[in-house]
């Protein structure tokens, strides 16, 4: 399935920072083939459920109203302001979406600056030896980016995009965009079978919640934006140690595979993190528990107005997020995608705790600037976040 009209999403340049204005060594797009890991994408994420040209034209049309409509409720119901007029959301296919997440990685990483290779000669020659020593190693990655993004992106029904143009020059930040992947809302709903008008609504309120959580706050985008390159730096800055970390998850992958390392299921990106880039990665996951658990509450608040048979997709939805059994349990943890289902489940939690407490407009706090976002303690603990910010 093709979503005609706005495919052209993930088309943008994307490219990396100009060669006078990269930092000292190499920036990490030089490692990476973005290019290859695009094709790579496009070439394994299918087209997803088939429909006629009248369809496909259809579902895009309804998903940009509906995103649209979903604005004025959202907003009022969060008590926050909503952007006039509203931008309109791009419906993408799979391989767009793959696109747009390769140009924003692309984007996000290009400041980026990892040491030259360890015992490569100064100079030119040491630029020549990186250059050949790394050209197999990008291609890699490349496909192997290209590779997740395929999964992912039969997976994902829509997304606000944080990252796009933050390339851009200072004082130029471009604004973020809303994509919502047609062919993967349709496909899900049918697996759920449910009111395909209401579920196309109701994922809308929820990917509408976040294009309102950064488009009233645009500190909150470049307080995220500076803190995930700053902890790509810090995973990168060392080439010695995360290749002994990579050592380490490979002689891990059979307790990773079972769920068992470390006593309990832990993703691969667990185990490449030094206790202080694990708390580093444990604010940043706070931070996107409120938002995704913000993005749920309102949701469910806002559903029963506007999405008739919204008890039944939620139920149906909830259990879909557990995932199957097998090899999808297996490819969730090593992803991380059972992080992110609790994510869902503790950022609501939270949020219902402080709106029990001091109302939306108490929670609301949270978007006063990075001192007033959850701690990772206070993601369980709501009243210690009332207790600290409110007093």
């Amino acid at each position: 399935m093709h979503a005609r009209g706005d495919e052209a999403a993930g088309t943008g340049p994307g490219g990396a920072a100009p060669e006078d204005d990269r930092p000292p060594g190499r920036s990490v797009v030089d490692l990476v083939d973005f290019d290859l890991a695009a094709q790579v994408a496009g070439r394994l994420a299918g087209p997803g459920p088939k429909l006629g040209r009248d369809e496909i034209d259809d579902v895009v049309a309804e998903l940009r109203t509906a995103a649209a409509q979903a604005a004025g409720p959202v907003a009022h119901t969060a008590h926050l302001p909503s952007p006039d007029p509203v931008p309109p959301a791009l419906v993408v296919d799979r391989a767009s979406w793959a696109q747009a997440n390769v140009d924003a990685f692309r984007a996000l990483l290009a400041p980026v600056a990892v040491p030259s290779r360890p015992g490569s000669p100064p100079g030119r020659a040491g630029q020549v030896v990186d250059r050949a020593s790394t050209a197999v190693g990008r291609r890699t990655t490349g496909a192997e980016l290209g590779s997740l993004l395929a999964f992912l992106s039969s997976r994902v029904l829509g997304q606000f995009d944080v990252f796009h143009g933050v390339d851009a020059p200072a004082g130029h930040l471009e604004p973020g965009r809303l994509l919502l992947v047609a062919p993967n809302v349709v496909q899900v709903e049918r697996d759920l079978g449910v009111d395909p008008h209401d579920f196309r609504r109701w994922v809308c309120l929820h990917e509408e919640t976040h294009r309102l959580q950064f488009g009233a706050h645009p500190w909150l985008r470049e307080h995220v934006t500076a803190q995930a390159r700053g902890l790509s730096g810090e995973l990168l800055a060392q080439p010695r140690d995360l290749t002994e970390r990579l050592t380490g998850v490979l002689q891990s992958l059979p307790d990773v595979l079972r769920g068992t390392a470390g006593g309990s299921g832990i993703g691969l990106a667990d185990l490449l993190q030094t206790p202080a880039q694990r708390e580093r990665v444990a604010r940043l996951v706070a931070v996107m528990s409120l938002l995704e658990g913000h993005a749920d509450v309102v949701m469910d608040e806002v559903g029963p107005q506007v999405v008739p048979s919204v008890a039944t997709i939620r139920a149906r939805f909830t259990q879909r997020r557990k995932g199957g059994g097998g090899l999808d349990q297996v490819l969730r943890r090593l992803l991380g995608l059972d992080a992110k289902t609790r994510q869902y489940a503790d950022g609501a939690a939270f949020v219902r705790g402080v709106v029990a407490a001091v109302g939306w407009d108490g929670l609301n706090a949270v978007w006063t600037g990075p001192q007033e976002l959850p701690r990772p303690a206070e993601i369980a603990d709501p009243a210690a976040w009332v207790a600290r910010v409110h007093g």
